[in-house]
């Protein structure tokens, strides 16, 4: 087994670190060159449930751009077959359920989710590449539980998450059983990764922002707290993310996890002044991985000089990397963050 670098998981506990470590959401996948030729010939599921080929995805950008973690590449709806849920992920539209959930009967009808019988692909994925490929920490996810019941209510991507919304608020009763399901789900999926070798978390409420803090507090707040108190016992870091979720913060400062994932909206000072006293993580806009090298340097360095102001910050984007960036530009971002920051810790005697 290689000696893993460390510093991504020392910054998640709020350690002070010789440098900033770096990672970026999506960072496998649709920039990349090597993983369109893949693509041509696989899908997302086939890519998935082929250990090896997962594996090579997965470690590329830690080949091609030196950064400090690899995330697994598979989806957020990964699990959901395994408790009954038709979902296939359809190109250019994303995740489509062809039966979505309406009433308490059909929350009733799922099952319960079983790694090793579900996703056994997963679990080989994760050895692999931590028992014999990776030397920095494998990052694990799950989609929580608001992200997913919007897909399973409204039969796939919303912009406005209506349906969604509507049965929270109309149906409490089958919310709060489809929110205990989802829980169970993600704590069981969550634990087999991180036994399987995962050596931090992300959970991705990437949708949760549609709601305001009120409803957050009674819907999502109570299975968020559940999910994230279990995962604890496992002592791996824990990372919560959302985009357009920036007046949640304080609500997920609250929670029982390490990192605050920032989108592109929050400068992080901004987050500290707000009581964030957790790690965070964040957050160039991924739209200025398109702007001069210029641009991207000095808005950059700003978010460094801000992430080092607390002991506690990973560099990432506010949002995953698109397929248009050029994956020149992220091999070249990721010597900067590490050679600057380097710099910056040296000077300010940290």
């Amino acid at each position: 087994m290689k000696a893993i670098n460390d510093t991504l998981l020392r910054a998640a506990r709020g350690e002070r670190t010789e440098y900033t470590p770096v990672w970026y959401m999506r960072q496998a996948g649709r920039s990349q060159p090597e993983y369109r030729k893949i693509k041509e010939k696989y899908s997302l599921e086939e890519i998935t449930h082929q250990p090896e080929l997962c594996a090579y995805v997965t470690r590329l950008p830690v080949e091609n751009y030196n950064v400090d973690a690899a995330i697994l590449y598979k989806d957020i709806v990964t699990p959901l077959p395994g408790i009954g849920v038709d979902v296939k992920i359809k190109a250019g539209v994303g995740p489509v359920i062809s039966n979505p959930i309406r009433t308490v009967a059909d929350v009733e009808k799922l099952g319960q989710f079983n790694a090793k019988e579900h996703t056994p692909f997963v679990l080989e994925t994760i050895k692999l590449l931590t028992e014999e490929q990776l030397n920095v920490p494998l990052i694990g996810f799950a989609g929580a539980p608001f992200t997913l019941a919007s897909y399973m209510i409204e039969g796939g991507p919303s912009r406005n998450y209506n349906k969604t919304k509507s049965f929270m608020v109309s149906e409490p009763k089958a919310w709060f059983a489809l929110m205990d399901k989802l829980g169970d789900m993600i704590i069981s999926d969550i634990t087999a990764q991180i036994e399987a070798g995962a050596k931090a978390i992300q959970v991705f409420d990437s949708w949760v922002g549609a709601l305001n803090v009120e409803d957050y507090r009674v819907f999502i707040k109570p299975v968020m707290t559940r999910i994230f108190a279990e995962l604890r016992k496992e002592n791996v870091p824990l990372i919560q993310f959302g985009v357009g979720a920036s007046h949640l913060i304080n609500e997920w400062n609250d929670l029982p996890i390490d990192v605050v994932g920032l989108d592109w909206r929050m400068p992080i000072r901004k987050a500290r002044e707000l009581g964030v006293q957790k790690a965070v993580q964040g957050n160039l806009d991924p739209s200025l991985l398109l702007a001069d090298w210029s641009v991207i340097e000095q808005r950059t360095k700003d978010i460094i000089d801000q992430g080092l102001e607390v002991p506690g910050h990973i560099f990432n984007l506010g949002h995953g990397v698109f397929p248009e960036v050029n994956p020149d530009v992220l091999k070249r971002l990721t010597t900067f963050i590490h050679e600057y920051s380097r710099e910056r810790v040296s000077q300010l005697g940290q």
